[in-house]
């Protein structure tokens, strides 16, 4: 899989709402009303992750989860495959 240019990114940002690039991976920050919020997004995420066979990093603070997005076999770098999962966690919201 190719890394996507900068400017292919931040084109790709511009559908994306509130997400960022920084240190080679598209993020993103939810907030959630409480744990058990949180952890049923996660459980959605995870679902789509496995479907997609593409896993994003994700991190877990109460009402709090953070989703970094890159691709292993690119060399770290972002590619249309993280482009695609972030546009369908954007979907479960």
């Amino acid at each position: 899989m190719k890394p996507l240019s900068e400017q292919e990114i931040n084109s790709a940002l511009e559908s994306l709402e509130d997400w960022g690039f920084d240190d080679d991976k598209l993020w993103k920050k939810f907030e959630f009303g409480n744990f058990k919020e949180a952890l049923a997004f996660l459980v959605r995420v995870g679902v789509e992750a496995e479907l997609k066979t593409h896993h994003p990093r994700i991190f877990n603070v109460y009402n709090t989860v953070t989703i970094g997005l890159q691709t292993h076999d690119a060399g770290d770098k972002v590619t249309q495959n993280d482009v695609d999962l972030a546009t369908a966690i954007e979907g479960i919201i």
